[in-house]
């Protein structure tokens, strides 16, 4: 990618205080009693706040997400650890009652991502057609496969879309900030629609009784343990998280080569990824801690404090997407916008046809677009403990990746001018 204008504060301990200021300050004003806050958070939720506060100081130039390894750092130690934390007092014979419905609004998210690229480009074909076309190596189509690998699979599916499909570079490094930026808005929307899930439950009439359900059965569970915590407990607490993402890179630094070595096609698969096995280890033992001792340290506080890691990968994330780009490019962040529109649609049909709730609208949809990163981010912001659904539908996303990108390039080529 280009090198991008160095931002005003380049010092990451600067920037991680400014975030964790923002949080805290966010925070502080949602808990407050007085009606001015209390109305301004019945109408925006707090985790969007987190997020696009960060993302307006990186538009501005202030902070940058390109120059900070804050991202690496909170997606690689803090995520794992919220994971853990957030999964050791989860019922999972509770989360597995929700039924088939969270699979099935995945594959529907999957279906319009596939369906939603090739739709794009037949649409600008007839009424701009200069936008989906290109010089040889660097059409437009191929650009749009990296995108589609992305938003299907992840950052390795949007590799291997680049080697199979040609991307030339000018052109994949365009189409990579069409990908950051409309996912991310995207991600803004899902976030700020936590805050009307009610509402938009009650136009798709969805039937939310499982969901609440286990969110009334981790209350009740979490209200009979609670305690004030001592140094032990935080310490505790504290240990289990960062000890399993010890132990998830330790596992991720052996079986990643292992597997590119002996078995270099599962690459495709994500199966060579070190954070593929990094979130797949962690998400793993966290449940398997759900039936040991361990699940009583969410008396403690545990999800609090897995839900302030998760907080602070928000606002990492909020810090990679620059509100100006769309001006740089604007014809290719319209095919891009198109392109989300048929997903969300095709999802919402789905919802409605099958009374999905929008949790799994949200979620199934962020396992698509954003992968293990932000979709547990989404389900959280439903209900800690809900968490999981996201990791284990991205899990899926990885999978199902290099097959739905695939099959969406060859269409795109087919259709395009």
């Amino acid at each position: 990618m280009e090198e991008t204008t160095a931002p005003l504060i380049t010092n990451d301990a600067v920037v991680f205080g400014i975030l964790i200021m923002i949080l805290a300050a966010v925070f502080g004003t949602a808990s407050s009693k007085r009606s001015g806050w209390q109305k301004f958070y019945s109408i925006v939720p707090t985790v969007l706040l987190c997020y696009f506060i960060p993302s307006i100081l990186n538009s501005m130039g202030i902070i940058s997400g390109a120059h900070s390894k804050l991202y690496f750092v909170a997606s690689r130690y803090l995520l794992p650890a919220s994971l853990v934390l957030l999964t050791v007092s989860v019922d999972l014979k509770e989360i597995m009652k929700l039924g088939p419905k969270a699979l099935i609004m995945f594959f529907a998210g999957t279906v319009g991502i596939m369906l939603g690229g090739p739709l794009a480009i037949l649409l600008f074909s007839v009424v701009a057609p200069d936008v989906v076309t290109g010089t040889p190596g660097q059409e437009v189509w191929r650009g749009m496969t990296a995108i589609a690998g992305s938003w299907i699979g992840g950052g390795a599916n949007q590799t291997a879309m680049r080697e199979v499909f040609g991307v030339g570079g000018e052109m994949f490094s365009t189409m990579v900030t069409v990908d950051i930026l409309i996912g991310n808005l995207w991600l803004a929307f899902l976030l700020y629609g936590t805050g009307r899930a009610e509402k938009i439950d009650k136009f798709l009439k969805s039937d939310t009784s499982a969901i609440e359900d286990v969110k009334k059965k981790i209350e009740t569970y979490r209200l009979s343990i609670m305690r004030v915590p001592n140094m032990a407990d935080t310490l505790m607490i504290l240990a289990v998280g960062f000890g399993v993402t010890g132990v998830s890179h330790f596992g991720a630094d052996i079986i990643a080569p292992w597997i590119g070595e002996n078995f270099p096609g599962l690459e495709e698969y994500s199966l060579t990824s070190g954070f593929f096995w990094i979130v797949v280890i962690a998400t793993t033992l966290g449940l398997l801690l759900s039936f040991t001792k361990a699940r009583d340290l969410e008396g403690a506080g545990a999800s609090r404090l897995g839900s302030v890691f998760l907080y602070i990968l928000v606002a990492t994330i909020g810090m990679e997407m620059n509100l100006l780009a769309i001006f740089e490019n604007p014809g290719l962040f319209l095919v891009g916008f198109v392109w989300i529109l048929f997903h969300i649609t095709i999802m919402l049909v789905v919802a409605k046809l099958i009374k999905a709730p929008f949790f799994f609208v949200a979620v199934g949809s962020q396992a698509n677009v954003g992968g293990a990163a932000s979709a547990p981010i989404v389900a959280s912001a439903f209900n800690p403990s809900l968490a999981p659904v996201g990791v284990l539908l991205a899990v899926l996303g990885y999978a199902a990746g290099t097959y739905g990108a695939y099959l969406c390039g060859l269409m795109m080529q087919a259709v395009a001018p």
